[in-house]
């Protein structure tokens, strides 16, 4: 169980590395949020407009918090 939480956490702060590198990236904020909305429609998740600023807004807040 232990080896669990150690993998889980090792995911989870790979997840939140990626995810501010692509925040911190000094590019505009549309191609950053075309890169995002690109990868998520390769993982076969579609989202509008809206969801994906709140997603993007969720992802900045964590990074945020977690600094």
């Amino acid at each position: 169980m232990k080896a669990l939480n150690v993998v889980a956490a090792f995911l989870g702060g790979l997840a939140l590395g990626a995810a501010a590198g692509v925040l911190f990236a000094p590019e505009k904020g549309e191609d950053t949020r075309s890169k995002i909305a690109e990868l998520l429609r390769k993982k076969g998740i579609r989202l509008n407009r809206e969801e994906m600023d709140d997603l993007v807004d969720q992802i900045a807040s964590e990074v945020k918090d977690a600094e």
